[in-house]
């Protein structure tokens, strides 16, 4: 019993470890959104440069001529765009930050409308509160832009991770203390 007291202990401490780090980045990007949605936008650049570049490996595989050339074309605009956008961070976080608010409101949009089709069902207030607050926050986004690109992108995934982090760290606090009054499973 108490070897598996300590090892249910054991489990939680690197995932601890990660949700207090997953905190610390959220107080950061929240803290610095401008700075920190420069790093964003130059990581998203770098990852669509990586798809340019597996789109050109893995164009051999296409399987026709018409196949490979369409794929290799694909593959040379991914990396163009992507080395222009890191080229110009400020650009691409202007432009991601659009991109944002335009999938929040079409996100939002669905979200209302699929209430509408369960809104006789317990809890389906939720889902068109979320509708709604989706699409303010895309209004919020898309009426400030450009300008709410200095904070908008940054400050919505900080929120996300200080979010995740404190979740996590909260359920793994609780898993450690039922594990030390040997009520988990």
């Amino acid at each position: 019993m108490a070897t598996e007291l300590v090892m249910k202990r054991r489990g939680t401490g690197w995932p601890m470890v990660w949700a207090v780090l997953l905190i610390l980045a959220g107080l950061v990007m929240i803290v610095l959104p401008f700075e920190a949605g420069i790093g964003i936008a130059i990581w998203i650049s770098a990852l669509i440069i990586a798809a340019g570049v597996f789109h050109l490996i893995f164009a051999v595989a296409a399987g026709s001529f018409g196949g490979y050339l369409w794929r290799t074309l694909i593959g040379i605009l991914y990396m163009i765009g992507g080395i222009y956008l890191i080229m110009h961070p400020a650009l691409a976080l202007a432009s991601f930050t659009i991109v944002l608010g335009v999938v929040f409101l079409i996100e939002g949009v669905l979200q209302i409308m699929a209430y509408f089709a369960i809104r006789a069902r317990p809890g389906s207030g939720w889902m068109l509160f979320d509708g709604i607050v989706t699409v303010l926050l895309a209004i919020l986004v898309l009426a400030h832009w450009p300008s709410s690109a200095v904070w908008a992108l940054a400050t919505l995934v900080g929120i996300n991770l200080l979010i995740s982090g404190t979740t996590r760290l909260g359920y793994l606090m609780a898993h450690r203390r039922a594990a030390a009054a040997g009520t988990t499973p």
